[in-house]
């Protein structure tokens, strides 16, 4: 198994993270996010610490050299497995690893992992110390502001406080409770009541942990808004949904100004992405026996291009055309020919 060198997520990195989202951040996704920008924290898809001891890791955990920091978020409840899982995690080259708390589906709460951990506050502190034990990384939790009726900003405070004896030091807040009983994980993604001044209310009260706010925030201007609140953001679909979004994120979120067209918004800089990108692909097409399938991993990029003429040709040519090539190069520069005849029929 290889070891990677691990380089250090520091302060600034915590400030702008993309959410850990299943069946979407996979390694071919944060290969695209970081084209776009150099700063951002990234996530994996949550893997359970059952997957990772018994799995095949360079499938489930592989990465690129140029993902930069990730963070590997695990689900599991036993402090044996989860400190085995987290160790490997460090062996493979992640530079943290977070426990989550906060998954509300019904396969992780039958599990007893996730969402369903927040009732059992001082067993996430012991998960979290056994970790820290075992591992020289970070170790973060990430969690709801509470499940079904109990859902108090004190119940948040007692677990929070929980947390911190564990000695960890670093907590994402997803600001809505979760609905166990009743609510599919999609509907607890926006049913439940955003309510962002819990968060506020305890960073203030809990000035010695590094809090991130989750939850209903889709724009670098509100992100920008949560930051003078807390110590960190976390974006999920927006930022998948959006991915053009990142490309600014390094100038307005991390005062970084750009130097290359990678680092932009404009047409030209996203086509530069997208031809980046296609290379990657068509690398890992010819490298890697039997590796991953053309379609999946264009389908992260059907969204880059929005509101521009032929952004609709754009999607559709590559969703049809994905699943029949093996030449991604050729299926990148077919769909930007949309783009660019737009855009002078436009012009």
């Amino acid at each position: 198994m290889p070891i990677a060198t691990t380089t250090e997520i520091n302060r600034a990195h915590r400030r702008f993270a993309i959410a850990p989202m299943m069946e979407l951040t996979d390694r071919h996704y944060r290969y695209l996010a970081r084209l776009l920008t150099r700063h951002t924290l990234l996530y994996t898809e949550m893997l359970t610490c059952q997957a990772v001891i018994h799995g095949d890791r360079d499938y489930l955990l592989g990465k690129h050299d140029s993902e930069g920091p990730v963070v590997l978020q695990l689900g599991g409840s036993d402090t044996t497995d989860m400190a085995r899982a987290a160790v490997i995690g460090e062996q493979m080259g992640y530079q943290e690893i977070n426990m989550n708390v906060g998954c509300p589906s019904d396969r992780v709460k039958a599990g007893r992992f996730g969402a369903c951990l927040m009732a059992e506050p001082k067993l996430v502190r012991d998960v979290v110390a056994a970790m820290q034990d075992a591992v020289s990384i970070p170790v973060s939790v990430k969690c709801r502001l509470g499940i079904d009726r109990d859902d108090s900003y004190q119940a948040l405070a007692d677990f929070t406080e929980q947390v911190a004896l564990s000695g960890c030091r670093y907590l994402i807040v997803h600001a809505r409770k979760a609905w166990l009983d009743g609510l599919s994980p999609k509907q607890n993604r926006s049913i439940p009541p955003l309510r962002y001044e819990y968060v506020h209310r305890l960073k203030r009260e809990f000035p010695a942990l590094h809090i991130s706010i989750n939850g209903g925030i889709d724009s670098l201007d509100a992100v920008a808004e949560q930051l003078h609140h807390v110590d960190g953001v976390m974006v999920g679909r927006a930022a998948y949904y959006q991915p053009a979004m990142l490309a600014t994120s390094d100038q307005r979120v991390f005062g970084d100004l750009p130097d290359g067209l990678q680092h932009n918004a404009s047409f030209e800089s996203l086509s530069a992405v997208a031809r980046s990108y296609a290379r990657y692909m068509q690398s890992m097409l010819e490298s890697v026996d039997q590796g991953p399938r053309l379609n999946t991993m264009s389908r992260h990029l059907i969204a880059l291009f929005q509101e521009v003429p032929g952004a609709k040709q754009w999607r559709r040519h590559l969703s049809e055309q994905a699943s029949k090539s093996r030449d991604a190069i050729a299926l990148v520069e077919g769909a930007l020919d949309y783009l660019v005849h737009e855009t002078r029929r436009t012009a």
